[in-house]
């Protein structure tokens, strides 16, 4: 320092500049690796994977076989609200399963590859011990995911715990399936909740909706938006 002016004595100045020199080339290199959420890299989970055409003939709704459809489920405003009751009767009358009203998404069931299914939920207070979505298929259990709801949580099957306080609010949900590695990974709000095994199978395919499980409620409901389909490029 110039004790006479205040200013920068120029051979310090040059020495500063020198110690600073690597850091700075590296800046470039750094901004370039860096993930952007805004610009959708890697940290979202759609990253690197095509949506596909999706519209309401996708959307098969299996609901008590013996009532109507509009009597269990609407679509309105971009919403799909799916309802069943513990007393109704299965959806088909040779099924042995519990109620439901569900969507299942046709056109996409696959076998080989990496598929996400993508959509945000909505659970009304209440509802309880009920399956909201699902990856169907496996070998040899029925399902290769299921998520319920219990007591106003977000499960992985009974265990472990995904989210809690699930009740009366919007949730985005992004499940990938790579059936080759066979892996499930369960995102909420874009954070990887969990990295669960496959479970087999030769084909499998998305639905979401209301599903009753063990210690189901006497009404149950679920609301969708959004929904998409997608696989990896």
């Amino acid at each position: 320092m110039d004790a006479r002016n205040g200013s920068l004595h120029p051979q310090y100045f040059l020495s500063a500049m020198l110690k600073l020199t690597p850091f700075l080339l590296l800046l470039p290199l750094i901004s370039a690796s860096t993930p952007s959420s805004s610009k959708g890299w890697p940290s979202d989970p759609i990253y690197g994977f095509e949506e596909l055409p999706l519209n309401q003939s996708n959307f098969d709704i299996q609901r008590p076989y013996d009532i109507p459809e509009e009597e269990r489920y609407s679509f309105q405003h971009g919403v799909h609200k799916l309802w069943v009751y513990s007393s109704d009767k299965p959806h088909t009358p040779t099924s042995r399963t519990h109620p439901r009203t569900e969507i299942r998404i046709r056109g996409y069931d696959y076998s080989s590859g990496v598929w996400q299914f993508e959509g945000y939920g909505y659970v009304p207070c209440g509802t309880t011990g009920v399956c909201i979505m699902q990856v169907f298929g496996a070998s040899p259990h029925a399902t290769t995911l299921m998520l319920r709801v219990y007591n106003g949580s977000l499960y992985y099957y009974r265990n472990p715990v995904l989210l809690e306080n699930i009740y009366d609010r919007w949730f985005k949900l992004n499940v990938i399936h790579d059936v080759n590695a066979s892996t499930v990974k369960i995102y909420i709000d874009g954070q990887l909740k969990m990295v669960a095994p496959g479970r087999g199978g030769t084909s499998h395919y998305f639905k979401c909706g209301v599903y009753e499980q063990d210690d189901g409620s006497y009404y149950m409901e679920s609301r969708w938006k959004g929904i998409k389909v997608l696989k990896d490029m």
